[in-house]
């Protein structure tokens, strides 16, 4: 796995609010809204360093011929796609560039710019595609995949702890089968394929400011911003546009941000029933990207080894500051009074199911509306 970037420098990894890019702040409301890289019509990662930095998040080593190799090929898949059902008149020297340069044209402007960011969109799907495939094809149990997770987290997040970043507390944790039987038996959907925090992660930073620096890092050394899952973020800390205006370099950003500037008053609040209104948090799921250590690659069947070397693993992640997880501790917004509603809820689903309207589960809600 990819060596995330402490030693003598590590503190220049982390960035102020008053060192945010375009490109960072861009990611981050993406993450906070919990919406899709597909809508958007610019990747605004105008530098080789930011394209290496989110090319290395994914678990690509640009070093490694082998990765080399599978890269282009995803490119040509995707640039094939494009001109098998499109149309798509992608020039030679935009078809021939490698990821890096890709994703520095996709910051551009023009013809080639608009052919970057289909021709990434397509890989994007792809990647995630064989991803997933090459995960099912290996003889993997959910506590490996899991420990290989947290070893990734306990790393990064451990290496932050000891150079002195503003991190409180952390705490990963995973659901065990009696939280999980809970949680299926009190949703209208009781598929097990909807439980998204079989494996979470819990950081408190020190004051609210620290949330987008951290969150910052956790995006070009945990896992990529584009494989967020859409729809699944909760946000009730802060109202993006707001908290913008009120840093002066967030500001300048906000307004060349590519996404219309009141887009997150417009979106449908992802909802749990059992959560109280006054309950804050940032929350959001990943499909997070490992590279298989090549000792447990070598237990996938023939077949799979043109599929590259990296899985996805769902993963949620909640972020707060101190004064909020102590607000968050009083009263109804607690977790233990969570755990008590939806237990009652559980309950009485058990002994009289829909036998009344009054017993029958809430509504699904809408989906989140995707713009871009």
């Amino acid at each position: 796995m990819a060596t995330p970037p402490f030693g003598s420098d590590a503190d220049s990894h982390y960035r102020t609010i008053d060192e945010f890019t375009l490109g960072e702040l861009e990611a981050i409301r993406l993450v906070l809204r919990g919406g899709s890289v597909i809508d958007w019509h610019r990747l605004n990662f105008d530098s080789e360093v930011a394209a290496r930095e989110l090319i290395a998040a994914h678990e690509l080593h640009l070093s490694d011929p082998r990765d080399v190799d599978r890269i282009a090929s995803v490119r040509d898949e995707a640039i094939a796609f494009l001109r098998r059902h499109f149309d798509f008149p992608v020039p030679k020297p935009v078809a021939s560039l490698d990821l890096p340069g890709l994703i520095t044209l996709a910051a551009g402007s023009g013809h080639r710019q608009l052919c970057a960011c289909a021709i990434l969109k397509v890989m994007h799907i792809i990647h995630h595609l064989e991803g997933r495939e090459l995960l099912f094809m290996l003889p993997f149990s959910d506590q490996e995949l899991f420990y290989l997770v947290e070893e990734k987290v306990y790393r990064v997040v451990g290496g932050m702890l000891a150079h002195g970043f503003p991190i409180l507390e952390f705490i990963g944790g995973r659901k065990n089968k009696d939280s999980l039987y809970q949680k299926l038996l009190s949703k209208p959907e009781t598929i097990a394929a909807n439980i998204y925090d079989k494996l979470r992660f819990r950081i408190v930073t020190r004051e609210p400011d620290d949330i987008f620096p951290t969150l910052n890092y956790m995006l070009r050394n945990i896992f990529p911003f584009n494989y967020v899952i859409p729809g699944q973020s909760t946000n009730t800390l802060f109202h993006f546009r707001t908290y913008c205006e009120k840093h002066p370099h967030l500001a300048d950003l906000y307004s060349r941000l590519q996404s219309k500037p009141d887009l997150e008053d417009s979106l449908t609040r992802v909802e749990n029933r059992f959560t109280a209104s006054n309950y804050s948090v940032v929350h959001f799921v990943v499909d997070m990207p490992l590279r298989v250590p090549p000792e447990m690659l070598k237990r996938a069947p023939a077949q799979a080894h043109n599929l590259g070397p990296v899985i996805f693993v769902l993963t949620e992640f909640q972020i707060l500051d101190r004064h909020t997880e102590q607000r968050n501790e009083l009263g109804d917004a607690s977790h233990a009074a969570y755990k008590e509603r939806q237990k009652r809820a559980v309950g009485l689903r058990l002994k009289v199911g829909m036998n009344t309207e009054s017993h029958a589960p809430a509504p699904a809600k809408k989906p989140t509306p995707e713009q871009g």
